[in-house]
């Protein structure tokens, strides 16, 4: 089955060449794009089925229809070569470790040479990594814990059921009606290994992939399988005794559950495992701030807030929440205001406001208001246009306040350097704001 790769705002254009995508093809990829929640939202849609190619837009991933597959790549700029598979195996691995860190989980990807990052997709990455982690887990043991159970035995097992007994069996006395615990391995957990297992058969084109996923299929062969929709999450309960588990239960909610992404599955309507980037990203540098800010006298709040821009005469009642990406405290006082944005944005050379919308100045202008923060910052990706170094690009003063307002860009295709370069670039813990640049 043939596979497609474009990065994201780009385009595939129709034909049978290298570089091109068959129409017909291109057509049945869309088709399947739609059926995302992704889908229909302006410049955050899937794709966009033109005329004479097939463009990406905010959303990253991979989809497959019948008899092929397309997978969409974030925009980051690595030490390869454009449009190589070099380029495209050290943006797979850029945005797994992006995955990891929003999701907190420890994806070993050391095992995978660098052969697999250039020639499998995405998605086939991530269930190798996933396949890999389960196995070692089950060769050490299944988790397990006792359940109530009733059985009608010859002989007493835990205590007699007596209602049942002398309804049940008052003519008949050579049965016990038994209630007793019994350690079983058919638990909320389990189930949920067992339906990613059988979730992945079904979107894994590797062989190598089908057969771990056969072997795992068979290891899970005597547990309950239920539903995606049916599986009983809260359940699941990650404590000392499976904490070795929990990684997996990350993944398994990667793969099942809408958090960054949207899957679906169905005859003829193809599969999709879609991230928006613009969550995704914010999600990540939320807990990139969280580790730089630990051990420090500042705190980071992540989605938190929602103070309201206005307050009705009548009631008194709220309108026009907001809900700024972090917020970081120190104490009780809000001293640092930053949102993300998953777009790239202009040297300061090319153009004065680096092409920040004006709609995002208003934001961070309320929220200079609202929170009372003296310092605010947009956040973008970096890249190689603005120079060798991410970090502050540009910084203002609000007219007629002391509120400074900046641009700043954080280099995501470094993952050792990232807590470091927010800490001492990005969020100079200063005191003294207005002294805080260097």
């Amino acid at each position: 089955m043939p596979t497609f790769s474009v990065l994201e705002y780009k385009s595939l254009p129709h034909g049978e060449g290298p570089g091109c995508i068959p129409a017909h093809l291109a057509s049945r990829l869309a088709v399947a794009a739609q059926r995302s929640t992704f889908a229909g939202r302006g410049e955050n849609g899937v794709l966009e089925d033109q005329r004479h190619a097939l463009r990406a837009r905010g959303v990253v991933g991979v989809i497959s229809a019948e008899g092929c597959s397309l997978e969409i790549l974030p925009k980051i700029d690595v030490d390869a070569t454009e449009g190589s598979t070099e380029e495209r195996g050290e943006i797979r691995k850029r945005l797994v470790h992006m995955l990891a860190v929003a999701l907190d989980l420890k994806i070993e990807t050391g095992r995978l040479t660098d052969l697999a990052w250039q020639q499998e997709t995405l998605l086939e990455i991530l269930i190798r990594i996933f396949c890999d982690k389960l196995t070692e887990a089950v060769r050490r043991g299944m988790p397990r814990r006792y359940l109530p159970q009733e059985d009608d035995l010859r002989a007493l097992r835990g205590t007699l059921d007596l209602p049942r007994q002398f309804t049940r069996h008052v003519a008949n006395q050579s049965r016990l009606a038994c209630r007793f615990d019994e350690l079983s391995e058919d638990i909320a957990l389990n189930r949920i290994m067992k339906a990613t297992v059988t979730h992945l058969s079904r979107m894994a084109r590797s062989a190598a992939n089908l057969q771990r996923l056969r072997e795992l299929a068979f290891v899970y062969a005597d547990v309950s399988a239920v539903s995606v929709s049916a599986l009983a999450w809260s359940e699941v309960v990650i404590d000392r005794t499976n904490r070795a588990w929990r990684d997996l239960f990350g993944m398994a909610q990667l793969f099942l559950r809408n958090r960054y992404q949207t899957t679906s599955t169905g005859s003829g309507q193809g599969t999709a495992l879609l991230f928006e980037m613009n969550t995704l990203f914010e999600e990540y540098v939320g807990r990139q701030v969280k580790r730089a800010l630990a051990g420090t006298e500042f705190e980071a709040m992540l989605q938190g807030g929602r103070l309201y821009c206005l307050t009705s005469q009548e009631d008194g009642r709220g309108a026009f929440q907001t809900k700024p990406d972090i917020l970081i405290f120190r104490g009780a006082e809000v001293v640092h205001v930053i949102d993300t944005k998953w777009k790239r944005i202009s040297a300061r050379i090319d153009d004065r406001k680096q092409g920040v919308s004006q709609s995002d100045i208003y934001q961070m202008m309320a929220y200079a208001h609202l929170y009372k923060a003296a310092r605010l910052t947009l956040l973008y990706p970096h890249h190689g246009s603005l120079g060798d170094m991410d970090g502050i690009q540009a910084r203002f003063h609000i007219t007629g306040q002391s509120t400074v307002l900046e641009t700043g860009s954080l280099d995501v295709s470094e993952s050792g350097g990232v807590v470091g370069s927010l800490k001492d670039r990005i969020l100079c813990l200063s005191k003294d704001v207005s002294g805080a640049f260097s």
